[in-house]
């Protein structure tokens, strides 16, 4: 885009409770593939008060827990009293796992993909880790909560929090911070003498904590905060709101700033390209942003049920390539294996990896594969005989 404009990205912490489904469904791939590396997982968690169910299809030789698990996963996000309103003690947890369909396991079987769908990759150049500056920053603000909570500087601080973020551009590059819009769950220890809102100190405090070291320089004297603007965040977590696996889309990607294939990630075993083949469009865009043959790169890869090639392959790059979205295709496919097999291998999507995805975003986190940029030089080279 031209001229001047703004771009909003947010971002939810760990103990939002649609990140709490995300984190268990993704727990249990994870100790599928820990000793079961070929088994089916399509798990789904529903959250509310008191009551967690983890349903789905999971076919597998080896045995989960269930119940265990959860227990785990809730301590561990800090769902551990009830003065949170719910808790890892006192929650009901019901099985409701079923075996996978012999339909869709054929196809699989055999290489193909585990559903028809169309997946997105992007990436650009405007952060180091060429993502997009407004969710990169809207995570690393739920995180920031996070840590501050975990190492008990701000004692008051609960598990469930949001961010959002709008960065102000200009041609096309980040100028300066607008807004930022943060929420977060506390104690009643900060309330004023009203008990209905938080008081201007406690507001202060936490802008100062945890907005102002991570926006650094991009925040101006014109730059907006607003916080817990409802007046107070006591009731949070899976009291306040159901939460369920896979609703959070935007966050787990580019916060809005391109399309979105639609499906899900957490929960799912790499051979649904729902989850692998996304995955493997991140790494390619990233790839050739890192290449510099362009500065924003997207890409959208397109699967037929049970086949294994892709039934089409599109990049475009904002006329910012420097040679024709068109060869960049080619590229792709002659240094890319987009099977779900050749993803599977290249990514090394059969460890238990996947919890650690859940909360923070699937991209722009270099401890994932995907993340990596060891095709940039020879993608570089090769675009030079194109």
């Amino acid at each position: 885009m031209k001229g001047r404009y703004f771009i909003t990205s947010e971002s939810v912490g760990a103990g939002h409770p649609d990140k709490v489904c995300d984190q268990i469904s993704d727990a249990v791939l994870d100790a599928v593939l820990k000793n079961d590396p070929k088994g089916r997982v399509a798990c789904e968690t529903f959250v509310t008060t008191g009551l967690v169910v983890v349903g789905g299809e999971i076919t597998t030789t080896t045995y989960i827990n269930i119940q265990k698990l959860v227990k785990n996963v809730l301590l561990d996000i800090g769902y551990n009293h009830e003065r949170y309103g719910f808790s890892a003690h006192t929650c009901s947890i019901l099985n409701a796992i079923v075996s996978q369909s012999p339909d869709i396991s054929q196809g699989v079987d055999k290489g193909g993909a585990g559903d028809q769908g169309i997946m997105i990759g992007y990436a650009c150049d405007e952060t180091k880790e060429l993502m997009p500056l407004p969710i990169m920053l809207a995570h690393k603000l739920v995180k920031r909560i996070e840590d501050v909570r975990r190492a008990n500087v701000l004692d008051y601080l609960g598990p469930d929090c949001k961010s959002q973020v709008t960065v102000e551009y200009d041609n096309g590059r980040p100028v300066r911070i607008d807004t930022v819009v943060l929420a977060c769950q506390h104690t009643s220890k900060i309330l004023d003498k009203t008990g209905e809102k938080i008081t201007a100190a406690a507001k202060k405090e936490i802008i100062d904590t945890i907005a102002r070291p991570i926006l650094g320089k991009m925040v101006d004297a014109k730059t907006k905060f607003f916080v817990n603007e409802t007046g107070k965040f006591v009731v949070g977590g899976p009291q306040s709101d159901t939460g369920v696996t896979g609703r959070k889309i935007i966050v787990d990607t580019y916060g809005g700033v391109v399309s979105h294939g639609g499906g899900a990630f957490s929960g799912k075993d790499p051979t649904k390209v729902d989850r692998s083949a996304t995955y493997m469009a991140r790494y390619i865009a990233k790839n050739i942003v890192a290449a510099k043959l362009a500065k924003k790169c997207w890409i959208q890869i397109g699967y037929a049920i049970g086949r294994a090639e892709p039934v089409s392959v599109a990049i475009d790059t904002s006329d910012t390539g420097i040679i024709p979205d068109e060869k960049l295709v080619a590229l792709v496919r002659k240094h890319f294996d987009m099977t779900p097999r050749g993803i599977i291998n290249q990514l090394k999507l059969l460890m238990p990896i996947y919890r650690k995805t859940a909360a923070y975003g699937h991209f722009g986190r270099s401890e994932f594969t995907w993340e990596k940029t060891d095709k940039a030089k020879i993608l570089a080279k090769d675009a030079k005989n194109v």
